[in-house]
């Protein structure tokens, strides 16, 4: 407890009080202190400097994704993602993993569907060695039959593990393959198990030989460092690899008009409370235009993203107890269209055709009402409080800048993101709202109960 001026106050309604003096100033208080530059061979390097303890995170991000993939070759990028910590010409195969641990760093690796990242968290006078250990398996990266092979093995096992024994995941799987009928989204990351089976040696060489070059490549540094130290660096030990001269565009096969609403059921017998979730094709951030996306952001909070307070909540858990549970979802940070989501969780004594017609009902409501200013003004401090003390952990805030450059985003973009959220209108909500619940660009999935046998 506090005493301020004769009022004693909680921990929880300080807190509350310096978050909203917080959200009313401006962005540029509490920017990044960010610095970008390009090698000679086309590696992006990106400098985000804090100071407030000796770390850093060291990441590289590569401009390919599974979408990228070449038809038929599903998972290659994930596949080369795993043996991407064998052997180098100067390494055994499991070394860069034993030499990170050795000077006490934690390091990982993702593969999305617009990029495929590495990243150690380190010291900051190890830097210099993550970045020599990192650039050469950049270019000097050699893969026996006999260990790809065992890790193709050990691929499968993860799609078992995480996918074929998940029925949501499965299910996942088939709503995307229906979003996306002619776009590469639709495709697992992972990839198909028949297609993965498949994948060989000569496959991950020429995919790494294809997209693994610096000018596919951002560096990202983020603490204890400054820009002439990262450039120092990075000459020294990026700045030795070879462009690639046949990069291919990142051009892929886009959606035709969607013309009628897609439905998919799947029952299992591993299920025992239904779920429905419907998505529809939405718009992606933008370089330069983030309005539209920042609209469909605050859309999805004020629909589902603030629990029992949202719109969803308030009508289908609250007034009709219609459902356990609700939440709208909407991230946008991609190369191409993206989807906005509504999940519903009924309730027991509510079957899947009641609950969705009663989520039909309140779309339609929130369509037909005025937007609670009031509401939206609270999602708006949410939004600028949350961006602020995310600042707080470097790996994220080197993450942000990684996504977004490698789904075609600039670091004014990035940077410029927590004030068009905070220009969003009630106006450009209901806008955004009537734009993308379009159900003829919709897919609606129901996860079902099946009896066993």
């Amino acid at each position: 407890m506090f005493l301020l001026k004769g009022f004693i106050i909680n921990m929880k309604t300080l807190i509350g009080m310096i978050t909203f003096v917080l959200s009313f100033l401006p962005s540029v208080l509490f920017a990044e202190i960010v610095t970008s530059f390009d090698l000679e061979n086309g590696m992006q390097v990106v400098v985000i400097e804090d100071h407030r303890a000796p770390v850093v995170t060291h990441m590289v991000w590569y401009r390919v994704g599974s979408a990228d993939e070449q038809a038929g070759k599903s998972g290659i990028a994930h596949f080369l993602e795993h043996l991407m910590f064998k052997g180098t010409k100067t390494m055994a195969p499991g070394e860069f993993s034993e030499i990170v641990s050795a000077n006490g760093g934690q390091e990982n690796a993702f593969t999305s569907y617009d990029y495929t990242g590495y990243y150690q968290k380190v010291s900051a006078d190890r830097l210099p060695l993550m970045m020599q250990i990192e650039a050469d398996r950049m270019q000097n990266l050699i893969l026996s039959e006999e260990e790809v092979l065992p890790e193709r093995d050990v691929v499968i096992e993860e799609r078992n593990s995480r996918t074929e024994s998940n029925p949501s995941a499965l299910l996942r799987e088939q709503r995307s393959a229906l979003q996306y009928f002619n776009h590469r989204y639709g495709i697992p990351v992972i990839g198909w198990k028949h297609e993965i089976e498949q994948l060989t040696q000569q496959d991950a060489l020429d995919f790494y030989a294809k997209y693994y070059a610096p000018n596919n490549a951002i560096l990202i540094v983020a603490g204890d460092t400054t820009p002439d130290e990262v450039r120092t660096l990075a000459q020294k030990y990026y700045g030795k690899r070879i462009p690639s001269l046949n990069l291919p565009e990142r051009k892929r096969s886009q959606e035709p008009p969607h013309l009628a609403p897609l439905r998919i059921e799947m029952k299992d017998a591993r299920v025992r409370q239904p779920m429905l979730v419907r998505t529809y094709l939405a718009e992606n951030r933008k370089p330069g235009a983030q309005k539209d996306a920042a609209a469909l952001e605050m859309l999805a909070q004020l629909l589902g993203g603030s629990g029992i307070t949202s719109y969803l909540g308030q009508e289908l858990q609250l007034k009709q107890k219609v459902a356990l549970n609700v939440s709208a979802f909407y991230d946008g940070v991609s190369l191409d269209r993206d989807t906005f989501g509504l999940y519903v969780l009924p309730a027991p004594t509510t079957t899947s055709e009641q609950a969705e017609e009663a989520l039909d009902a309140a779309l339609q409501a929130f369509l037909d009402s005025e937007i609670d200013l009031a509401h939206l003004a609270r999602l708006k401090t949410q939004a600028r409080a949350a961006q602020i003390y995310a600042r707080d952990s470097l790996s994220g805030l080197a993450r942000r800048y990684g996504t977004g450059l490698t789904s075609g985003l600039t670091i004014e973009d990035i940077q410029a993101w927590p004030d068009v959220l905070q220009s969003v209108t009630a106006d450009d909500v209901k806008a955004a709202a009537r734009k993308v619940l379009n159900p003829n660009n919709s897919v609606t999935s129901w996860l079902l109960p099946k009896a066993e046998g």
